[in-house]
């Protein structure tokens, strides 16, 4: 513990109020001093392994999260938000935003919200769309934005939720063939809810619930793990409407629109986590060391299903490998974006070309790897693999989708996709978080200079990227 100082004011006051404490009574659970704790709390001095152990056996906290620098995305975001030459020239460092995000993280969330506001306004301004620009909305974060950060800042594990699906799970029992129908007969006896699997009126239709008839219809066509997943998320509802309603109120939603997203979030939360319960998935993925395809035919689960439950596995004291996860469309844009890790995506713009997810279309059927290695040194086990998903007949749409999954190298020796790798002389893929931030200056696919440094181009010399970085 003594190998380096950590500092986890941000941390300990949020634990404090939580609490109802005052100093004066933490420092007394503690036994220590009232000013030591508000030295502790202003960041002015770091944890003691003393101090840790009581916070660890008086509030049932995982050492393990305290040493971890969960400002580490707040880190991210500034920096990224910061490279933008509205701020001038000057670049703050690393450490000055790491006391900005570990002092002051409410501060620095407002910042983020500022700024996206003024990127919004910016580019409704740009587009000089007479609608746009009389909208009273302009400017605002939107509601998929803001469910979008809850769930990110959440470290995408949401406790509660979390084990009331573990225990419904229990009571379903043990997992095989006949767990669709356990489901549905449960919903039956529970809720009087009718279920029935059948043709849907339109091709895309997925479920439709009648409520004078308390008739859920599930398209018959899904994959059953699709299936299940679906049910349990109208389940979710129906049977966790307080512990629901509380979650969303505590995280006190702008608008009616997102309040309405961020259930429909939780609801699908819920599904994951009572299709793979934490205990037995977490055990299950130790033994089968991470192989997703193994785990989706033990839980009856696709692999986006594993995938996204992989990224979740955030309980304190039963901490799983900590994954990331994206799904990204066939135009480059991710529509979903988790990570448990150090890589954060990124927030404006779209994602490195470098990066395998994208190789994923071309290789369809196919999980392919690559070791990746991120501008602050940071180093990854990267996965992709695409699938297509239809809706109806010959006439029928088509998605495409591409899945990454991955985890810092430091951890692939705990999955089966890391048995052959020599870390010693492995060869890593420079990748970087999105063109507008990465420092690298030699990359043939760059597509914009970094909103940082300057750039020159050279009247008689031409290199693959036309301009030179300053």
């Amino acid at each position: 513990m003594a190998a380096r100082k950590i500092f986890a004011g941000a941390r300990l006051r949020a634990l404090r109020n939580q609490h109802k404490l005052t100093q004066g009574e933490l420092a007394a659970r503690l036994d220590i001093s009232a000013s030591y704790v508000n030295q502790l709390e202003s960041n002015q001095r770091p944890l003691t392994a003393s101090v840790m152990l009581a916070l660890a056996d008086g509030f049932n906290l995982d050492l393990s999260e305290l040493m971890t620098d969960a400002s580490d995305r707040l880190v991210a975001d500034l920096r990224e938000a910061l490279a933008d030459p509205v701020f001038g020239e000057g670049v703050l460092n690393l450490q000055e935003l790491k006391t900005v995000a570990s002092n002051a993280p409410d501060m620095a969330r407002a910042m983020l919200q500022l700024y996206e506001s003024y990127r919004k306004s910016n580019e409704r301004l740009a587009s000089v769309d007479a609608v746009l620009t009389r909208d009273p909305q302009a400017g605002m974060q939107t509601a998929y934005e803001e469910v979008r950060d809850f769930f990110h800042y959440a470290d995408n594990y949401i406790d509660p939720l979390d084990r009331a699906a573990e225990a419904l799970a229990g009571e379903l029992g043990e997992f095989g063939q006949d767990r669709l129908a356990r489901l549905i007969a449960y919903c039956g006896e529970a809720h009087d809810l009718r279920v029935v699997l059948t043709a849907p009126t339109r091709p895309d239709l997925i479920k439709d619930y009648d409520r004078s008839t308390r008739t859920l219809a599930i398209n018959a066509r899904l994959e059953p793990a699709t299936q299940f997943f679906q049910i349990a998320g109208h389940l979710a509802g129906m049977e966790q409407t307080t512990l629901l309603g509380q979650l969303l109120d505590a995280a006190s939603f702008k608008t009616a629109e997102a309040r309405s997203i961020a259930r429909m979030g939780l609801s699908n939360y819920f599904a994951g986590a009572l299709q793979m319960p934490y205990g037995a998935f977490l055990k299950a993925a130790e033994a089968h060391r991470y192989d997703i395809e193994e785990l989706g035919h033990l839980f009856g689960a696709s692999l986006e299903q594993v995938a996204h439950r992989l990224s979740t596995m955030q309980r304190p004291r039963e901490r799983g490998v900590p994954f990331f996860f994206a799904r990204v469309d066939a135009a480059g844009t991710i529509t979903k974006r988790h990570s448990a890790t150090a890589l954060q995506f990124a927030r404006f713009g779209g994602a490195c070309p470098l990066w395998n997810v994208h190789r994923a279309f071309e290789a369809r059927g196919e999980i392919i790897r690559q070791l990746a290695e991120t501008p602050d040194g940071n180093r990854y086990l990267c996965l992709a693999w695409s699938v297509e998903k239809r809706s109806g007949g010959y006439h029928g749409t088509t998605r495409r989708y591409a899945y990454a999954l991955g985890c810092e190298i430091s951890h692939a020796n705990r999955t089966v996709y890391g048995n052959d790798i020599d870390v010693a002389r492995a060869s890593f893929n420079p990748i970087g978080i999105s063109c507008r931030i990465c420092e690298r200056r030699a990359c043939p696919q760059r597509s914009v200079p970094p909103l940082a440094a300057t750039i020159s181009v050279p009247a008689d010399r031409r290199s693959i990227v036309p301009y030179e970085i300053g």
